[in-house]
């Protein structure tokens, strides 16, 4: 898509009365416009929230122009601090995710978000690491589990490790924990200066009974369920051939009407 249809198919959901949008990926800071485009999109009346999902690797250079032209928060995806590791993984620099990191706070960016997906053998054993690399940043960490969405059975069985042990042991040093009742009951445990969050499985009932999400994807489709594609409708062809931002305001209604819970039980 280009800039000027994402703008306006932003514009549309906010017209309805959506009041916060995320960028994602992919890696949006690879578009070329980026900036402009979260310039354009802040601009939109009673939008309340523009933040961003990134890995961080491109955003040094990026963040402070960012933050003047209207994204409020980011979530950088880090998997470990471990160079070798990082690369194996993403086939990135690690130093340049980390500069990133430092960037977003200085920008002023709040929260920042550091995600580290947990994998089984793999970097289960750096999340004291992590957590500390919180602290000394002033960012807040998310823990994540490994999902059995976009990856092999193979892959899922070698890798997936529960997060029981991690909030066994987050709960023993917290001042405090709080429960995002409308993000599928995620805890965040406050420790000593440092946040964690836990993002357990996304797949049950309590999720998808409280989810008001809905995600357009990079080929212009509307998505209501991230575990479904059954669904889709495609907004782009009607906007590329001359829709009026009331039959595109339709396809919002209609995508909404088929969203239906992925876990009925």
């Amino acid at each position: 898509m280009t800039g000027e249809e994402i703008v306006r198919i932003a514009k549309v959901a906010v017209g309805l009365g959506i009041s916060r949008l995320k960028l994602t990926g992919g890696e949006p800071l690879t578009r070329s416009d980026v900036v402009e485009l979260i310039k354009k999109i802040s601009l939109i009346p009673h939008l309340s929230d523009l933040s961003m999902t990134t890995n961080g690797t491109l955003l040094a250079p990026l963040a402070k122009d960012l933050h003047t032209n209207g994204l409020r928060r980011v979530n950088i995806n880090l998997p470990t601090l471990n160079g070798d590791v990082y690369h194996k993984l993403t086939e990135g620099n690690v130093n340049n995710a980390l500069e990133g990191v430092k960037a977003a706070v200085e920008a002023g960016f709040c929260p920042v978000k550091v995600n580290m997906l947990v994998l089984k053998g793999v970097n289960d054993c750096a999340v004291p690491e992590m957590i500390e690399f919180a602290r000394e940043t002033g960012t807040i960490l998310q823990l994540i589990e490994l999902e059995p969405i976009n990856v092999s059975a193979a892959y899922y069985s070698a890798n997936h490790k529960p997060l029981d042990e991690y909030e066994a042991l987050l709960k023993q040093e917290a001042v405090e924990v709080e429960t995002r009742q409308y993000m599928q009951n995620r805890r965040i445990y406050r420790l000593s200066d440092v946040k964690v969050e836990t993002i357990c499985p996304t797949e049950n009932t309590d999720f998808c009974l409280h989810c008001t999400r809905l995600r357009v994807t990079s080929d212009g489709k509307l998505k209501p369920c991230l575990m479904r594609n059954d669904n889709l409708i495609d907004i782009l062809t009607p906007l590329r051939n001359g829709a009026s931002d009331e039959q595109l305001m339709e396809l919002f209604e209609l995508a909404n009407q088929k969203r239906q819970p992925y876990n009925k039980n």
